[in-house]
């Protein structure tokens, strides 16, 4: 066997999911068709469960050195509300990032773990048997895994061969949107968006410095986004929606996108997974598309090597698609609602008059912002408290931080009774016994990904959950 885990694409999530399992010593290559990293400076936004995850792996310093941190609010529809108070995380915020940026980050995580990227690699053919896949490359050069994971794309090549179906709904609209130099001023550009966007949604013109502007646009119908826009097409909507082009030049990228909304049917046949944009499309709107992909990886990563390792409980990597599906659903739901928000129908902009009185009531604006930014995430584990299933914020430890804890993508028993033990588990579980915790609960168990997967006291109800998680 040439590989345990082949990823076909070195995207954020590929790149992650190639990260989390060299956590775990299996063997990973990354194949990646394009030559070339991205060289279009898109401005990404890592939402607050994204930068857990990030802190969970040492590795949010090095984003925080090159984004740039906005309040946590204003995102749902566009809708502008402030960011509600006191949500429950240690990161409050959106992290803006240049997206070449963060995946060069994350792809040199991947390989200072000891991942192989190999760039210029199509897959164009594989086939599946009780005991590995056989990846055939465009050269013609065939490779051999025990798992092959689909990362590439929402045009996902392994889905495609895989016949998984995608059904949902295709683009009924398009939009520009670019990084383009704006000759005409700060105050004729406010007064003029504050006009417009009052009926057309989206539409924005938002200041990055240096007279260049993030412009977003109503496109004029739907066409093929493969095929990028130019900067008269940006001139002309500009003209025909705001009456001015405000002076637009010099693109540094310039791309469209659709409110195309699909979801796999299933993420996962045999030994052959999807993760990311190959399992779930859906609008930009909310800025979750990322994220969501991200947040597979984290999911997944851990599971495939229980699997690999051969310590998986039966039926664990069946979870993945258990837990992740409705969560890509959620997703796909809350983005048709916030494209239907901002539509220019009467009706439809009288419900987002309502859904904007109401959104001044902390708790409504708290549920949607805590909805895209994927802490009020509960994974259905069974009967308990409320607590179970979720993740568990960043709290103080005797050591210093619990994320830190977690960097080895081990499970992590908290034990503030310290009296219990992982002893049969400690290849494979952390046990911090640790009085002071800032726990309302005596033990929690986390799995790699944060989240609890059991609450108590007592020693043989958590050897039967770690059984249930880690295997025996």
């Amino acid at each position: 066997m040439d590989f345990d885990v082949i990823i076909t694409g070195c995207g954020p999530t590929g790149a992650t999911l190639a990260a989390e399992l060299r956590l775990h010593d299996v063997r990973v290559l990354v194949l990646e068709k394009e030559t070339k990293p991205k060289s279009f400076v898109r401005i990404v936004g890592l939402h607050a469960r994204s930068l857990e995850l990030m802190a969970m792996r040492g590795l949010l310093d090095r984003l925080h050195e090159h984004g740039r941190q906005r309040p946590a609010g204003g995102f749902f529809a566009a809708i502008a509300k402030p960011a509600p108070k006191d949500l429950d995380t240690a990161h409050a915020y959106l992290l803006g990032i240049p997206q070449p940026v963060i995946e060069r980050l994350l792809e040199e995580h991947a390989t200072g773990l000891g991942a192989q990227v190999r760039r210029g690699c199509a897959v164009t053919a594989f086939e599946q048997d009780d005991e590995g896949v056989t990846v055939e490359l465009a050269t013609g050069e065939r490779l051999r895994t025990r798992y092959l994971v689909g990362c590439d794309g929402a045009r996902s090549t392994v889905r495609k061969l895989l016949g998984v179906g995608f059904p949902g709904e295709p683009s009924r609209t398009d939009t520009l949107m670019g990084e383009l130099g704006v000759t005409a001023s700060r105050e004729e550009i406010a007064a003029k968006v504050a006009e417009v966007s009052e009926i057309h949604k989206p539409f924005w013109l938002r200041p990055f410095g240096e007279g260049v502007y993030s412009v977003v646009v109503p496109a004029d119908g739907v066409s093929d986004r493969a095929e990028p826009p130019t900067l008269e097409d940006f001139q002309d909507r500009l003209r025909a929606i705001a009456g001015t082009d405000f002076g637009v030049h010099s693109p540094r990228w310039l791309s469209r996108f659709g409110d195309a909304t699909r979801l796999a049917d299933r993420y996962r046949v045999g030994r052959v997974l999807l993760a990311g944009d190959a399992a779930h499309i859906h609008p930009p709107t909310g800025g979750q598309g990322l994220n969501l992909g991200v947040q597979d990886a984290f999911n997944l990563g851990w599971k495939l090597a229980a699997e690999i390792r051969g310590w998986a409980p039966e039926a664990l990597l069946d979870t993945y698609q258990a837990e992740r599906h409705p969560v890509a659903a959620d997703v796909l739901d809350n983005t048709r609602a916030q494209m239907e928000l901002q539509s220019t129908e009467p009706g439809a902009r009288a419900v987002r008059r309502l859904l904007t009185e109401l959104m001044d009531f902390d708790e409504v604006n708290r549920h949607l912002i805590a909805k895209i930014a994927a802490i009020d995430l509960r994974y259905d584990f069974g009967e308990g408290p409320d607590l179970l299933g979720r993740r568990l914020r960043d709290i103080d430890v005797k050591q210093g931080r619990l994320y830190d804890l977690l960097r080895r993508g081990r499970g992590l028993l908290l034990d503030r009774t310290e009296r219990l033990t992982t002893a049969g588990w400690s290849d494979r579980v952390d046990h911090v016994a640790d009085p002071t915790a800032a726990l309302d609960v005596p033990c929690v168990l986390l799995r790699p990904d944060g989240h609890v997967a059991w609450i108590g006291d007592d020693q043989r109800d958590l050897d039967a959950h770690l059984t249930r998680w880690f295997g025996e």
